[in-house]
């Protein structure tokens, strides 16, 4: 199960899912064209908190696009304690 963590919302359960199953790198806007019911602003919005917590990684050049990390990937498998992410 996965936890529970504050700041984090739907989105960034999608956008992390998505990274997930696709298994490369992509820009924010097919990341927001490939989720449903989620906002190319909210991914610009999520993807820098994402960051930040280390669930993903962004790339300058090719500018913006974005994969899932090893704790991303951790996260999603419920191996992460909540506590780890606040």
């Amino acid at each position: 199960m996965r936890p529970v963590v504050s700041w984090m919302t739907k989105s960034d359960d999608a956008i992390l899912e998505l990274l997930d199953e696709c298994g490369i790198a992509i820009p924010p806007r097919a990341i927001a064209f490939n989720i449903e019911n989620v906002s190319r602003p909210t991914i610009d919005r999520r993807l820098p908190k994402l960051e930040a917590a280390d669930l993903v990684e962004r790339y300058d050049d090719p500018q913006g696009y974005t994969r899932i990390t090893d704790r991303g990937h951790a996260y999603l498998a419920g191996e992460l304690d909540g506590t780890e992410l606040e």
